[in-house]
């Protein structure tokens, strides 16, 4: 089959995957490492800058996963690298919990200001975006004296237990691990796409809104809910973006029966979206949200960000970590909104998102199987389906898809609660040219595998 890929000037690979040094180190790594912990590439990094990932075989890829969203600002940015080298001078870890440091103070004071809403808040730090998780749902528990939390169908909060209790899709994250944590129910999300056919998608929206009403009758009361837990889009549920009349409409009825409303902005933070945090395109101020991967260029830090009132409602102790808020974490962060701000990412994040969907746009126009394009920001995704009629999804499409797009030099992933979502989550420092050679691999990949199937 003829390709119409133009000449690579920024992938080179030098050997299939897995290289020869890859096989080693995967032969190794299958001895010694738990089959758990899964891989989208069967490659071992050697060096990262910006967009471009290089591998210990020489093959150089553009990110297209950047870590799976942790890497807004790309690998190894410079700004950040320095600090951090300054900042290994100092000190490494005293622990917040025991001598306190400035960075921590000063990214928790960055944060409040930072953040969706004008009124008091106050921040402070832990690991990982589930265990931000787990203590805004602690805090949330501790302010309103109240136990049960709502989450929402195809949502995705972590892998720790009261996160992956939220977490709606069984395989592979929660099969076989329960009993999980009481008090939890989930509701429907909208998914657009796959309504009812003649459903519009504001029938949709009040559809779903009446049910917390037969959900308030029937499960448990309005006034025994804590929390309510949301992603502005969801992430590994499928790149799926709910409207402004729904999301509003759900912290209305949050307001109306005093539950908290927590966002969950760990994948869409930090200028993902085409604006800082997500929840700003849809008016709505949430009481607490949680932070986490692309706040630090990947180092391992999250946060807990909410009203001062709230957030003061665990004593001392209650809330907090060995290694929360570490130094390091704290200092790339500073240095991450620096770099959002300084170099306007967010509106960068507009102009790669336009980019991506135009391209599969005319793709769909060309393949039905391309079921939807779905884009905000630079948040995108593309869902492919066996019939665009019934739209079964196509999961084994999906897989070729990436396995031909690896081969050919492009790191990119999967989402969906179907496995059949392509999502794009490259940095955002992104150059033109390299998006659009990235753009030209993935368009290939898409040609080559459905002229196949």
């Amino acid at each position: 089959m003829e390709t119409n890929q133009k000449p690579s000037k920024y992938i080179e690979m030098k050997t299939p995957l897995p290289g020869p040094k890859a096989q080693q180190l995967l032969e190794r790594r299958m001895a010694h490492v738990p089959r758990g912990p899964f891989n989208t590439v069967p490659t071992f990094a050697a060096k990262g800058e910006g967009a471009l990932l290089s591998d210990v075989d020489g093959n150089t890829f553009i990110d297209f996963a950047g870590a799976i969203g942790s890497l807004n600002v790309g690998h190894c940015p410079p700004k950040v690298v320095e600090a951090l080298k300054a900042q290994l001078d100092r000190y490494l870890h005293p622990s917040f919990h025991v001598v306190m440091y400035e960075p921590y103070v000063a990214l928790a004071e960055k944060l409040n200001e930072w953040t969706p809403g004008d009124h008091k808040k106050k921040t402070f730090f832990l690991n990982s975006g589930a265990e931000a998780v787990e203590n805004a749902v602690k805090i949330a528990r501790k302010y309103t004296g109240r136990r049960a939390v709502i989450s929402f169908e195809r949502g995705f909060h972590g892998r720790t237990y009261m996160a992956m209790s939220l977490t709606s899709k069984v395989k592979p994250y929660k099969h076989g691990f329960g009993p999980f944590a009481p008090d939890t129910y989930k509701m429907p999300y909208p998914y657009y796409y796959r309504a009812p056919s003649g459903m519009s998608p504001d029938e949709v929206d009040d559809q779903l809104l009446q049910k917390f009403g037969d959900f308030f009758l029937a499960e448990v009361p309005g006034e025994e809910v804590a929390a309510l837990i949301l992603e502005p889009v969801q992430g590994e549920g499928g790149f799926v973006i709910p409207s402004v009349r729904f999301v509003q409409g759900v912290k209305a009825l949050c307001e109306k029966y005093g539950i908290l409303f927590i966002a969950d902005e760990v994948q869409t933070g930090f200028g993902r979206t085409g604006k800082n945090f997500a929840m700003e395109h849809y008016g709505v101020i949430p009481d607490i949200m949680t932070l986490s991967k692309s706040i630090a260029a990947g180092l391992p830090i999250s946060a807990v960000t909410g009203r001062a009132d709230i957030m003061d409602a665990p004593g001392i102790g209650e809330i907090g970590g060995t290694y929360g808020g570490s130094p390091l974490g704290c200092i790339a962060a500073l240095q991450v909104i620096e770099m959002l701000e300084e170099e306007r990412l967010a509106e960068r994040a507009v102009s790669i998102g336009a980019a991506v969907s135009e391209r599969f746009f005319k793709l769909q126009q060309e393949f039905d199987r391309i079921g939807d394009v779905r884009t905000l920001g630079a948040m995108s995704a593309i869902e492919l389906v066996k019939d665009p009629a019934t739209k079964e999804p196509d999961k084994e499409l999906t897989t070729r898809v990436l396995q031909e797009a690896h081969q050919h030099g492009v790191i990119v992933m999967s989402a969906g609660i179907y496995g059949n979502v392509i999502r794009i989550l490259s940095p955002l420092v992104i150059t033109d040219e390299q998006l659009a050679e990235g753009l030209d691999v993935m368009e290939q990949a898409l040609r080559t595998c459905l002229s196949r199937s």
